[in-house]
This record gives structure tokens, C-alpha cells and sequence, in this order.
């Protein structure tokens, strides 16, 4: 059995970050480690949310799995709370990092053109440096612009304008850059991804539902986490993780109770379990 890592928060209500990597990368048959280096009431959409930082916690436990030789074939992260967290996380890549595993980054930070509560441009710079070390990355528009400090195109992206977005991003170091969110028609929605070392681009989009979610870039990272341990091809990974998230989405909506701080991934993990076995 596979092992991966994901190193993130836990907030406990709000369906994203480690209370969404967990199931999904587990349900997809692969052992689950976890680093939290963070704990809220809930994510930060709510008011009056409760904190508590992990950082002093993270390298301790990273030296009790080095006392235990334990290895990883992924090492995968999401929200990262501060500059501290990202060195840090880079000294794991460093120690558990070989040239077997995949490290993946989502360098979740920032949407619809700003920045996170709290993160600054600086933060940004140091985020782009843990890019460097990885071989896959995932941001959305707003991320990728921060991380190659260029001003956020908004809508008015075209096909070669994302193109050159993405080499650009794996110039920092990624072997391979994911841009999620990303539409060249008004009724589509998925990814683009380039591999610098194959010098490609890989598109896919399915239906484009007239809502938005929070933590469905979280959703979409673990799925791709997940394929790619089960020996998908980037084109395969990407495509399943548009296609589960949207099919998570599709679920939410059906519900007229629907929380609305998250989505019903739960409802949609036996497509995932079915669509993983059929194209493996």
C-alpha cells in the first residue's frame, strides 16, 4: 500500500483542508499520515473561530518518523499558516523528499484576486520558494499571479496568456504546474496543466455550475494526490479530480439543506472508489 503525508490544518467544521485530504486520499487506497499544523473551531469563513498553532509540534514528530525510518511515496501540503510553517515544511521536503516520491504543493493562499487574511506579498515570495522544491503544484489563478508577482488577470485570460502562466510557474522549480478554476467557454470549467519535461499542455473542463464552494480546491488537490499514487498520468489525474469535484458539487446542490460552508464530497466517494477501479 501507498503511503502519503499531507501537512495542513484541521479545522474541525467547514469540510476542507485535513477533514477532506484524509477520507479522500484514503478511500482512494492509500495510507494517510497527517502533520496538522493547526487546529480551528472552524475554517475561517465563520466569525469567532477558535485557533491554535502547531509549528513548535511539526519538527518533533517529523523526528520521531525519522527514528522510526518511516517513508513516504507522497508529501503532499495545503494551507500553510506563516513563513515559519513554509521553512519548515521545505526542511521535511528535504529530509523526506528522494527521487522516488512525489511532493505536491498547494499553495493555498488566496482567490478572486487577493491574498488570505493575514498573508502579505512576502509570504507569497516564500511560498513560490516551496514551489521550487516540489514536482507537482496546484494553484488557482489568483495564487499562480502572486507567486510570479504579476498582476491578476481576472477573466480576461486567453489560452496562451494561461500557457505562458504555467511555464513560467514551473520555472520556479516545479517539474509539472496545475492551474484549477480555469474556463475558455462560458458553460466550462476545469484545468490546465503543463509538464516542463515533456514540454505539453493538458486540458480538461466538464460543466460549469453557477455556484461556488468553499474548499473544492481542496477536494480537487487530494483527488490528484491520490491518482497520481495509483499510477495515473497527470491527463487521467486531472480529469478524475474536475470530474469528483463537480460530481461532490452536483450532490451539494440536490440537498435543499445543504451546509453551506462546504461540499457533500462524502455522497460522491463511491464514484471515485468506482471510476478509480475501472480506469487503474
Amino acid at each position: 500500500m501507498k503511503r502519503a503525508v499531507t501537512i495542513q490544518d484541521i479545522s474541525c467544521v467547514g469540510k476542507c483542508s485535513l477533514t477532506v485530504a484524509l477520507p479522500i486520499i484514503s478511500a482512494m487506497g492509500v495510507e494517510t499520515a497527517v502533520i496538522p499544523t493547526a487546529v480551528l473551531s472552524t475554517h475561517t469563513a465563520f466569525q469567532g473561530f477558535t485557533f491554535r498553532d502547531l509549528t513548535e509540534d511539526i519538527l518533533p514528530i517529523a523526528d520521531h518518523w525519522k527514528k522510526e525510518k518511516f517513508d513516504f511515496d507522497a508529501l503532499y501540503t495545503g494551507y500553510l499558516g506563516s513563513k515559519e510553517q513554509i521553512a519548515i515544511v521545505g526542511e521535511l521536503f528535504d529530509r523526506f523528499g528522494t527521487d522516488r516520491n512525489l511532493i505536491m504543493v498547494d499553495p493555498a493562499m488566496a482567490d478572486n484576486g487577493k491574498l488570505y487574511a493575514g498573508f502579505t506579498p512576502e509570504f507569497a515570495k516564500a511560498m513560490a520558494g516551496l514551489c521550487a522544491k516540489a514536482d507537482v503544484i496546484v494553484p488557482n489563478l489568483t495564487e499562480a499571479s502572486f507567486l510570479l508577482d504579476i498582476p491578476y488577470p481576472g477573466e480576461t485570460y486567453t489560452r496562451e496568456s494561461i500557457r505562458e502562466i504555467l511555464v513560467n510557474l514551473t520555472k520556479l522549480g516545479a517539474k509539472k504546474a496545475v492551474l484549477t478554476g480555469i474556463s475558455f467557454a462560458e458553460k466550462e470549467l476545469g484545468a490546465v496543466a503543463y509538464d516542463s519535461e515533456t514540454d505539453s499542455f493538458i486540458e480538461y473542463f466538464n460543466e460549469k455550475l453557477p455556484v461556488s464552494f468553499h474548499g473544492t480546491g481542496d477536494i480537487f488537490a487530494s483527488v490528484c494526490v491520490g491518482a497520481l499514487l495509483n499510477g495515473f498520468d497527470l491527463e487521467k489525474a486531472l480529469t478524475l479530480s474536475v470530474d469528483y469535484t463537480l460530481e461532490a458539487m452536483r450532490y451539494t446542490m440536490k440537498d435543499p439543506d445543504h451546509r453551506w460552508y462546504g461540499v457533500n464530497f462524502e455522497s460522491a466517494i463511491p464514484m471515485l472508489v468506482k471510476r478509480l477501479e475501472k480506469e487503474k
